[in-house]
């Protein structure tokens, strides 16, 4: 089976690495981050058994061959004989650029290059890119493993082709492709920011509890989980980098961050991967 490499370890980029190594790929997971790559074969561990108890009826998560389908690595030039590379790293257009430019360096003109993004623009990442008709943007809901949606992102310059193999990737994951075109927040993150920014308004505001709003979404509008949960879910601090993207790109003010959310990143209540966002959970590695 074919290599797919994924750049950044986080909470994204591990929920694709097992996503793809439960699919039958061999994975390389990269980060530049000691502390992190240093817990990223337990965590692949723990997460590859929390999926096998969510889903049971799924027989891809009962092959206990997954986490040995995964190198960590810190050297991107392990990327060099990988059919896809799948960025996952923070929603900031700077970061992502200078991965980019790395990137160029050590692939050329060979795979297929994912963008893992909410918000930041497809087109002006690939043109870092030694061919930018190969970048595709490729959105993956969280938690990566149970979303079947995948929101493939076509830029200025993508291919024809990109798109069908994108299409094609994404399939063999058990997953279904839903292609946009390129703009600040696709569809997915255009729509659910505004919900989760302004239920935090109402936070704010002290119209209601994190409770009642999100019992309003999934007892009224039948919603899995309500904005706020989400938010938390995806995390705090990447929510307010997704807004800072948006408000800026679009000039809207309708995405001027709630400053509740500022205050919380700032205090280090992310969501769920700190323990405390707008709910308490247990810290999970």
């Amino acid at each position: 089976m074919s290599v797919v490499g994924i750049i950044g370890s986080g909470v994204m980029g591990k929920d694709v690495a097992v996503t793809c190594a439960a699919s039958g790929y061999n994975v390389v997971l990269y980060d530049h981050d000691p502390g992190v790559l240093g817990a990223a074969e337990g965590d692949i561990r723990t997460l590859v058994r929390r999926y096998r108890m969510t889903a049971p009826e799924d027989p891809r998560w009962r092959d206990k061959g997954i986490p040995g389908r995964i190198r960590i690595t810190d050297d991107m030039a392990e990327f060099a004989g990988a059919d896809r590379i799948i960025e996952n790293v923070v929603e900031d257009a700077a970061v992502k650029e200078e991965v980019h430019r790395e990137l160029r360096e050590v692939c050329g003109e060979g795979p297929l290059i994912a963008v893992n993004t909410s918000c930041v623009s497809i087109t002006r990442l690939a043109a870092l890119a030694a061919r930018p008709e190969s970048v595709i943007g490729m959105h993956f809901m969280n938690p990566v493993p149970l979303i079947e949606c995948v929101e493939l992102v076509r830029g200025h310059h993508t291919s024809d082709e990109t798109v069908k193999r994108a299409e094609g990737f994404v399939d063999s994951l058990g997953k279904r492709p839903v292609v946009v075109r390129d703009s600040p927040g696709f569809v997915s993150n255009r729509l659910s920011h505004l919900f989760m920014n302004e239920a935090a308004f109402l936070v704010q505001e002290r119209v209601a509890d994190p409770e009642q709003i999100d019992e309003i979404f999934t007892l009224g509008y039948g919603h899995k989980m309500g904005p706020l949960a989400t938010a938390d879910l995806i995390g705090l601090d990447t929510v307010v980098d997704s807004l800072r993207v948006l408000y800026e790109d679009l000039q809207d003010p309708k995405f001027r961050c709630c400053p509740l959310l500022k205050k919380m990143v700032d205090a280090g209540l992310t969501g769920r991967k700190s323990g405390q966002g707008f709910y308490t959970y247990g810290v999970s590695r």
